[in-house]
């Protein structure tokens, strides 16, 4: 099969596309590269993957010829308020309706990754797919956009397409900006850990073979909207504790406001992929963060 892989040199979209090259699939890669997400580690996840440089939001798109476009580039971060929201609706709602549009054009089947930001605080925990949805910031208020526009597409032309409401990925190759990253790297170089709120703020943290693993099995039959998170709801400080366990070392906290727009809480109802697509995590809290911890130290370490 032949897939295209939006954002394709980010945290999920490299791992997605090497772990669809491993199955033999062939892979364009897309992305845009900016300045936004580390240049040096996007280009390091970009290795070994043909990525082009391509502006969904302004270049032209071709997917002819192609079986699926997994449609994982976006620009990330609950950060959204104020001047920068306009890059929130270019990178995402612009970006998206063009690849829509594109997809319709040729007749393409789409994945597209959305977030469980769209929750907000939500109504009930677990949090099913069927919840209202009230995001609390701009960057979710512009991914459940992207899902209506997906829905928009669908109904009035076609558009065959399958939505995946991400919950906390985390990981190998995860952004800088990210708290686990943060993290090992504050422990790994003995500096101190910016901390925003009081940490017990408490997410269903997905490990990114898991979100790798639901992605493609959505390709493959998924239908709708499907939930993809872990299976622990922890919180950010029981994370912390975790980390500092494997590296021997004590964080030292600066603490901080909350930012806003951030939940309190996100916790995945996932009986409906489970059910439809047989999908469930595999890599527990500790695994993950293990493996998380032994990349982000060796990149510590190498600089």
């Amino acid at each position: 099969m032949r897939y295209v892989v939006t954002g394709a040199a980010g945290f999920i979209g490299s791992h997605l596309a090497g772990a669809l090259l491993a199955r033999g699939h062939e892979i364009l890669g897309i992305d845009s590269f900016t300045d936004y997400y580390d240049p040096a580690l996007k280009q390091e996840n970009a290795q070994g993957l043909d990525v082009r440089r391509i502006d969904l939001a302004h270049d032209e798109l071709d997917f002819s010829g192609f079986d699926g476009v997994f449609h994982l580039a976006g620009q990330p971060g609950v950060r959204s308020f104020g001047d920068v929201f306009a890059l929130y609706l270019e990178r995402n709602v612009l970006a998206s309706q063009r690849v829509f549009e594109a997809a319709v054009r040729d007749g393409v089947r789409v994945v597209f990754s959305s977030s469980s930001s769209v929750y907000g605080e939500a109504e009930r925990y677990p949090t099913p797919e069927n919840t209202p949805p009230a995001p609390v910031s701009p960057y979710g208020i512009t991914k459940l956009t992207c899902e209506h526009l997906a829905r928009a597409y669908e109904r009035s032309f076609g558009l065959d397409v399958v939505v995946l409401r991400y919950f906390n990925a985390f990981g190998p190759r995860q952004r800088p900006d990210m708290a686990f990253t943060r993290v090992a790297s504050a422990l790994a170089s003995g500096e101190g850990f910016e901390l925003y709120g009081d940490g017990q703020q408490t997410r269903g943290w997905t490990y990114v073979s898991d979100v790798v693993d639901a992605t493609v099995m959505a390709m493959e039959g998924g239908r709708g909207i499907y939930n993809v998170g872990g299976g622990v709801e922890t919180s950010l400080r029981e994370a912390i504790a975790i980390l500092e366990g494997l590296a021997g070392a004590t964080l030292e906290i600066r603490r901080h406001p909350p930012v806003p727009g951030d939940q309190l809480r996100t916790n995945a109802d996932t009986a409906r992929i489970r059910g439809e697509l047989g999908w469930t995590p595999s890599v527990t809290l500790e695994e993950g963060l293990k493996a998380q911890w032994e990349w982000a130290s060796a990149k510590v370490s190498a600089a």
